[in-house]
């Protein structure tokens, strides 16, 4: 029998996200009478009236594996547990839809709900779930941070893309005897952060799970000039913070968006490193969202076409309240409350962290 799955992709977005279309769609055409269609923007394509639904067959997901973004478009604003509505007043308020969703989702005679997203967008899934929604989870998230699987596709493309920065920046600081700090996304975890920076050489890592302390940093960048020659490439990443101190980041504005927006954490640094007397010329480059763009890397599509596949074999199992995960050598599923009840950080003992220590870098500490 035939089954017609709801494909939602929300949150940031990320490289690898079409190629979990387009497998979804590709094994759903192995099957008879099966019909897969796209919300735009989340779920809020069907909550818009009218509604904003895309049929997704082979033509429309053809090549589309090799492309950055989301075909369907994506948000990481509101939601159906808090739609952002604006009063008389100009001011925003927030109200829940879910139940309406849920009704609109069973007047298109859906049978499934595949959610592409990460730590937030899955935690709505298990709300979802729990309200009788039956819906399956794919992980995605550049920041590697949700800690039931070994990795989520966009990770290491965004490593890649980061890596590439850091190359750059050592031929220029090495140039102009500068200190080159680069700011690499990264709220709570600093994946992207300590691998780029292992990869590309850098000489410090500033990373959430480490609050720095600045007094380490300038012992190593003073190890590292001799009479005002030489040179010092730092990465950051976007949480990082002093010991004692807070995240650099704005209130955003935007109605809906609920995270306060980080940022300017290296000029944060850069100022810092000044005030203790450092003479070194030192310039900051903010990757920010060149890092979620552009042509996922071949393991990405790859990991991200496994998702897919294992997706829909799951809505033909009606393996609901799960999300996809990788487990080397195998792509599983685990249960969507398990799947968002721990953070991935980096971890005290991780074999990571030894290498960077283990190579001379500074964490800060």
């Amino acid at each position: 029998m035939g089954k017609k799955v709801l494909v939602v992709t929300g949150g940031g977005d990320c490289p690898g996200l079409n190629a979990v279309i387009r497998a979804i769609v590709k094994r759903s055409a192995q099957e008879k009478d099966c019909e897969v269609i796209g919300s735009i923007e989340s779920y809020n394509g069907i909550l818009v009236d009218p509604m904003e639904v895309v049929v997704l067959n082979e033509y429309a997901v053809a090549g589309i594996h090799v492309r950055g973004g989301t075909i369907i478009g994506t948000t990481n604003k509101g939601g159906p547990f808090a739609w952002p509505v604006q009063n008389e007043d100009g001011s925003w308020s927030a109200v829940d839809r879910s139940q309406e969703l849920l009704q609109r989702i069973q007047n298109l005679s859906i049978d499934a709900v595949i959610s592409i997203g990460g730590d937030g967008s899955q935690k709505i899934s298990q709300k979802l779930f729990e309200m009788g929604c039956n819906i399956i989870g794919v992980p995605k998230t550049i920041d590697n941070d949700l800690s039931a699987t070994d990795f989520t596709f966009g990770f290491r493309t965004a490593v890649q893309i980061a890596t590439e920065s850091v190359d750059k920046l050592v031929t220029t600081a090495e140039s102009h005897n500068r200190i080159m700090i680069m700011e690499v996304m990264g709220r709570q975890a600093g994946w992207i952060a300590l691998h780029s920076a292992i990869a590309g050489g850098a000489e410090v890592c500033l990373i959430p799970e480490i609050p720095y302390d600045i007094d380490k940093v300038m012992e190593k960048i003073n190890s590292r000039f001799s009479n005002g020659k030489g040179f010092v490439v730092i990465v950051v990443a976007e949480g990082a913070k002093p010991k004692g101190g807070t995240v650099t980041g704005t209130i955003s504005r935007e109605a809906g968006y609920e995270n306060i927006r980080l940022g300017g954490v290296a000029y944060k640094l850069k100022q810092e490193i000044k005030d203790k007397g450092c003479e070194a010329s030192s310039r900051v480059t903010v990757l920010g969202h060149l890092q979620r763009g552009g042509i996922p890397i071949a393991i990405d599509r790859l990991l991200a076409t496994q998702f897919g596949v294992k997706a829909f074999e799951m809505v033909l199992e009606e393996d609901f309240g799960k999300m996809v995960s990788a487990r080397h050598p195998n792509i599983v599923s685990v249960p969507l409350e398990e799947a968002t009840k721990h953070y991935n950080f980096i971890g005290k003992d991780s074999n990571l962290l030894k290498t960077a220590r283990g190579i001379g870098m500074c964490l800060g500490d």
